[in-house]
């Protein structure tokens, strides 16, 4: 795990906070949603893959939006998103593993757990479709995805620059997500994306996460090779049904080199 003094203090006061958190005791087995099946048909359809993030507040943003998270998720779901990611971390984000159950039973799309998850038993808190793993926070990457897969879980490795990449392919993970926002400062550079983009195997799914907030933003990194995009701020802010429908009907190049779903 890099846990160096360079790392944004919000995210170390977030990595302190995952330490102390214990899991479950009792090991969990998911029956889980395809997330790649739900992509290749979002694709064929003609829309652009999105995962519309249910997020309360954070670090990076101002206020906190109270609204149920359940019909936050269902108007989602109803502009459009193929999945959704939801806030489990409490202190920083305001989510909660209750707020994931009742999202899932709810919608019939898969659902990301997103959170800091560090060590094996935390992968027990509670079922969800796919969960995150951070390759920079991670001690054993390989041993820790394993353990999620054995559960049933698909596993969503982020990364930042080709040496995680690098890291995460030779973990055998077969989703992984660019972040294009750098933890040591909270910027976001869309550059980041077009820049680690290539150095991702063809068989593996890409996800662009972070600094997505227009069409054209959309068809950029779909152009660079995205085939799904993680949004939380920009869908949270306003009208989440409309500003979810806004990012998935982008097309003309927004349909991208990923048009006939190979990669998925």
């Amino acid at each position: 795990m890099d846990d160096s003094d360079e790392i944004a203090p919000a995210v170390q006061s977030i990595l302190a906070s995952a330490r102390e958190r214990g899991g479950a005791s009792e090991q969990l087995a998911v029956d889980a949603r395809s997330f790649e099946n739900a992509c290749r048909e979002t694709t064929q359809a003609g829309q652009v893959p999105v995962i519309a993030e249910v997020k309360p507040t954070s670090p990076t943003t101002e206020g906190e939006r109270n609204d149920d998270p359940v019909e936050l998720a269902e108007k989602m779901v109803a502009g459009g998103a193929t999945a959704l990611s939801v806030l489990t971390e409490p202190a920083h984000f305001g989510g909660s593993a209750e707020n994931l159950r009742r999202i899932r039973d709810a919608v019939d799309v898969p659902v990301l757990r997103k959170d800091f998850i560090l060590r094996e038993e935390q992968l027990d808190t509670v079922e969800a479709d796919l969960i995150l793993l951070i390759a920079r926070f991670v001690d054993d990457l390989p041993e820790l995805l394993t353990a999620a897969q054995e559960r049933g879980f698909q596993v969503l490795v982020e990364t930042h620059s080709t040496e995680e990449v690098e890291d995460a392919v030779a973990a055998g993970a077969t989703i992984i997500g660019i972040n294009n926002r750098d933890l040591t400062q909270l910027d976001v550079d869309l550059e980041t994306f077009e820049r680690v983009a290539p150095t991702v195997p063809d068989d593996v799914t890409l996800i662009a996460e972070s600094g997505i907030t227009t069409p054209a933003d959309v068809t950029r990194m779909r152009t660079a090779g995205a085939d799904a995009l993680l949004v939380g701020s920009a869908i949270m802010d306003g009208d989440v049904r409309e500003n979810t429908n806004r990012l998935v009907e982008a097309s003309g190049e927004a349909q991208s080199t990923q048009t006939d779903g190979d990669n998925l």
